[in-house]
This record gives structure tokens, C-alpha cells and sequence, in this order.
């Protein structure tokens, strides 16, 4: 995709491509707000009060004013609209000229039960905001089961209470307006097409998988970090008497094979990254900046891939992450900064038990964003240099440093003999 520079003077106009009540308004603070941010919210509303009174479309606006109306930079406006694109709550579109104009199309966020059903944004709420509010939110969204038994159901129909009289002409009208979507698009990792091809007539009845299969497949191969042989075998330990995909039995066996494989209850715990709202914002370019941003926006398992040159961690680092996740719980930015700190100071290696003092040691420390897992390495660092520069002086000081050493001055005869000495030298 092409990289295009955002200036301040740069237009913008927004289209509801949507119906946005005050319910959108609930969902997108409650449940998308903890994956994308307090930034990117904000700007989703300011772009919605941009809109007339007809809350369809808005008059042009400069990224200026975005940026006076928000208090914020133009990078962090950037940022914010990439994080609503990729969540599917936006779709920009662009048309250069001397001033390059823009049009913000908003979409409606997604229903409660269809956000937490999805398992990539679900997994995304619950690494954010922790189990137990995970948990207290999908009660808040959950219907109370209400006891029918003993009554009897009387509600009308249409046709028992309203009489047409007149035939009318019908026809569907095109563009009326209603709640629209985006769904969420990850990287194909997988050929899918190719996948789907090496399952049989006979077992699988290919006419079924709709878009909505591929895109569970693609969704759960993503968030599971499955490649084509692990999820080819799960899908065809899915297949119903019908040759249907199942799509619940799909979810479970992945879940099933996840915990298996990495004895864990959490899926993708080692692909998380950072929390939002424990990332400290870019201010400058700095080396130490990067270096931030660089352990705050990779995982703990792309992390650990690029220090091994591109080789896939071995099945006891991969543990050794996701128990100073569990058991510690560090966050993915902070076991970043762990694991590079243990490599530099450990000859490159990752002993488990040298890792888990150094992780009990932050845990006590209550180390949760990056930059103070940095600062606890180079104080770490200082004490120990200071340490071994001491030992090395006290090493250097003879047995007889410190010692009073008594001499006599010699006399004029001894003088005068050894200047007889010299001369016969």
C-alpha cells in the first residue's frame, strides 16, 4: 500500500455510511475502546459530530482543526485512523492534488454478542483489561434467562390485526439507509483455496463454505498461529455428517489443539503485544524512543523469532514466555525488555531459572510499561559495573599497601662507599 503524508492542511469531509445511535456510543467505549484506545475513540466521535443535522454527511474540514479540536499531533491522528481501518470502523478514501482531499466513511461498530464471539477482538479485549473484567463485561452484555414455564405465547400477527385493501405496486428501493459493517481483514497467511483442495468430495461439500467460513478460517489460523498443515487437519476434524464445516466445533477443536500444544488456557498469549493504554506515546525519534516502540508493538513471539534470526522459538521458550505472562503476569512489552536484558547479560541464553528470578524480582517491582522495565535494566547494570569496579581496585592494592614501612637514612661513610663502588664499576 502506497504511503501517502498527511498534512495539517489537508481536506477531509465525513459520510455515515451507517445508523449510529447511542448504542454504538456504549460498545465502542466498553468494548472497542480497550483495543484501540482512548485516541482513536475520540477521533470516531469527532468525526461523528463533524456530520449535519441529517447525520449523513459533513461540510469540508482541514486535519488542522482535527488537530486543535482533539488537542493531539497529526502522527497520533494517523495513527488513531489506521487503528479505526484496521478494526473495521473506517474506511478512508483519498484524492491528491495540491491539497490532498479526504473522505471518512464511518461504519457502525459491531453488536456485543458479535464482538465478543469474534476471536480475534474478543482475545484482544480480555489481553487488554485483564480476565475478571473480561468476564464482568460479557455479563454486562449477557441476557438474563427468564423462566417461560407455565405461560403461553399470545403475541399478534400482522395479518390478525392490520387489513390491506388495496393491491400496491412494489419495488425494492436501492441506498435507504441502515446499519453497515466491516468485517475485520488479517493477513492470509494461508492458501486457503489450496487447503480447501486437498479436502475430498466425499468428506467435505465444497458449495458450503460461504465467506463467512473462510473468514473464521482466516481469523482463527491468525489468532491461533496455525500453519497450513495444523489448520487443514483441524478443519477436517470439523466436518459434520452434513460435509458442513461446522463452525462451533471448528472453534473448539482450535481452542483444544492451542491448549494442548502450549499447555495454556489463553489463546495467542505469546502473540499478544503491549496494551494500549500501557504504551508510551512517540514524542521524538531517539534511539531510546524506537527502542520502546519496538518492545511495546511486537510480540513476545515475533520478538524472540527475530533475536533467533527468523527460527521459530523452540518448544520450551515458547513455555518459559507464556509462564512469565501466567504466572507473573508481565505484560508482552515488559517480557520483551526480559528477554533482551537476560540474552545481553547471559552469553545468549535463556535459562529458565535465571529468567524467573529476574521476572519475581519485577513482579515484586510491579514493572508494567516498558520504559520502567528499561530503567530497572540500566540500574541494574550501573549497580553491577560500580560493584565490579570496586572489586577489581581492592584487587590492585598489594598485601603491604597499607602498611607503615620503617627505614633508616644511611651514613656518610655508607655514602662514600658506595660512591667507591660505582667508580670501580
Amino acid at each position: 500500500m502506497e504511503t501517502v503524508n498527511l498534512l495539517p492542511a489537508d481536506s477531509y469531509i465525513v459520510k455515515n455510511a451507517t445508523m449510529l445511535t447511542n448504542e454504538s456510543r456504549l460498545v465502542l467505549i466498553k468494548l472497542y475502546q480497550p483495543v484501540i484506545g482512548s485516541v482513536a475513540v475520540s477521533l470516531y466521535f469527532t468525526l461523528w459530530s463533524n456530520l449535519d443535522i441529517s447525520q449523513i454527511i459533513s461540510t469540508e474540514y482541514t486535519h488542522h482543526s482535527l488537530m486543535a479540536i482533539m488537542r493531539v499531533k497529526l502522527e497520533d491522528i494517523l495513527e488513531a485512523r489506521e487503528k479505526l481501518e484496521a478494526i473495521g470502523l473506517l474506511k478512508t478514501y483519498l484524492k491528491k492534488g495540491s491539497i490532498n482531499s479526504y473522505i471518512y466513511e464511518l461504519y457502525s461498530p459491531l453488536e456485543p454478542d458479535e464482538f465478543i464471539n469474534n476471536p480475534i477482538l474478543s482475545t484482544s479485549l480480555e489481553s487488554n483489561i485483564g480476565k475478571k473484567e473480561y468476564e464482568k463485561l460479557v455479563k454486562y452484555f449477557t441476557i438474563p434467562k427468564t423462566s417461560l414455564e407455565g405461560y403461553q405465547n399470545i403475541t399478534s400477527s400482522f395479518s390478525s390485526t392490520f387489513d390491506i385493501n388495496d393491491a400496491l405496486d412494489f419495488s425494492s428501493k436501492d441506498n435507504i439507509r441502515k446499519v453497515q459493517q466491516i468485517d475485520l481483514i488479517v493477513d492470509e497467511k494461508i492458501d486457503l483455496n489450496n487447503i480447501l483442495a486437498m479436502i475430498p468430495n466425499e468428506v467435505l461439500n465444497h458449495k458450503t463454505i460461504s465467506k463467512e467460513i473462510k473468514s473464521l478460517i482466516y481469523k482463527l489460523t491468525y489468532i491461533y498461529n496455525l500453519d497450513e498443515n495444523e489448520i487443514t487437519e483441524l478443519i477436517r476434524n470439523s466436518i459434520n455428517d452434513k460435509k458442513m464445516v461446522d463452525k462451533d466445533l471448528l472453534r473448539n477443536n482450535c481452542r483444544n489443539y492451542y491448549t494442548f500444544e502450549h499447555q495454556s488456557t489463553s489463546p495467542s498469549l505469546i502473540y499478544k503485544k503491549q496494551p494500549e493504554y500501557l504504551r508510551r506515546k512517540v514524542s521524538d525519534t531517539s534511539r531510546k524512543s524506537k527502542l520502546i516502540y519496538t518492545f511495546e508493538t511486537t510480540s513476545p513471539y515475533d520478538f524472540l523469532t527475530g533475536k533467533n534470526k527468523g527460527v521459530k522459538p523452540s518448544k520450551g521458550d515458547l513455555a518459559l514466555i507464556e509462564n512469565l505472562m501466567l504466572d507473573y503476569d508481565l505484560n508482552p512489552g515488559v517480557v520483551n525488555v526480559l528477554i533482551d536484558y537476560v540474552l545481553k547479560i547471559n552469553d545468549n541464553k535463556l535459562t529458565k531459572n535465571f529468567v524467573l528470578t529476574i521476572a519475581a524480582q519485577w513482579k515484586r517491582s510491579n514493572i508494567k510499561t516498558v520504559e520502567e522495565a528499561i530503567n530497572l535494566c540500566k540500574k541494574e547494570n550501573k549497580a553491577k559495573k560500580t560493584k565490579v569496579i570496586k572489586t577489581i581496585k581492592k584487587e590492585e592494592k598489594p598485601n603491604w599497601f597499607n602498611q607503615k614501612i620503617e627505614t633508616d637514612e644511611a651514613s656518610l661513610d655508607d655514602i662514600k662507599a658506595l660512591e667507591e663502588s660505582l667508580k670501580n664499576l
